[in-house]
């Protein structure tokens, strides 16, 4: 006769076992946010367990023993990376209304988180120039979080043409490869070439674009 759930039998939770998975998920949390930061000096393709270790001060066997190799500690680090850009750009905007407000508010939050991470690099566009013509779960990953992202700022402009905010012979795909753009140019011109001003003209181009599909 099969043990139901909630029966008396059931063997009781270790509270041993649970504190220690506990404490390892917060050792491999404390890896992965050390890994990020040091992806975003020397990118994903600089990532190694040794250099984890070196960084975190424990031994490369310990943080082997979290990721079972540097391609699995790559794919967390890719990760992490999606869930905070998700927390500090994508969440902030949703609480704004369908259409323009929830767009602008996404490109707002976007500049915002960009424009920090004109010291430190963003690991999408990085991961994309080490990763763009190598195959791999390391590349499936970087690039879906991207097609993730992407897709969110498209169906917002979308959703902007249903509400009447946009043109309706908009073309969401050419919108948001213009919007995109400004985000690329943004960080070659100001991280790369020093370019002063460079995130002042990346609001004007976007503001642009609206006047261009705006009713």
């Amino acid at each position: 006769m099969p043990i139901s759930l909630l029966s008396s039998h059931t063997p009781p939770v270790r509270r041993g076992g649970a504190r220690a998975a506990h404490k390892g998920q917060q050792t491999k949390a404390a890896i992965v946010d050390a890994a990020l930061q040091l992806a975003t000096q020397v990118g994903l393709e600089g990532l190694s367990i040794g250099a984890v270790a070196e960084a975190t001060g424990m031994s490369k066997s310990g943080v082997f023993a979290h990721f079972g190799s540097r391609e699995e500690l790559q794919i967390s680090v890719i990760h992490e990376y999606h869930q905070r850009f998700e927390q500090e750009v994508f969440q902030p905007a949703m609480q704004q209304a369908r259409g323009l407000p929830r767009l602008k508010a996404l490109f707002d939050h976007w500049m915002q988180r960009t424009s920090v991470e004109l010291d430190s690099g963003c690991i999408y566009i990085s991961g994309a120039v080490e990763f763009d013509d190598r195959p791999g779960p390391v590349r499936d990953a970087l690039a879906e979080s991207v097609r993730i992202w992407l897709a969110a700022v498209r169906r917002a402009i979308v959703q902007a043409r249903e509400c009447g905010q946009l043109r309706p012979d908009t073309d969401e795909a050419q919108m948001l490869f213009g919007i995109h753009g400004l985000i690329l140019a943004l960080h070659y011109e100001a991280r790369f070439l020093k370019v002063p001003g460079a995130i002042e003209r990346a609001h004007r181009g976007f503001d642009n674009i609206l006047a261009r599909y705006a009713v």
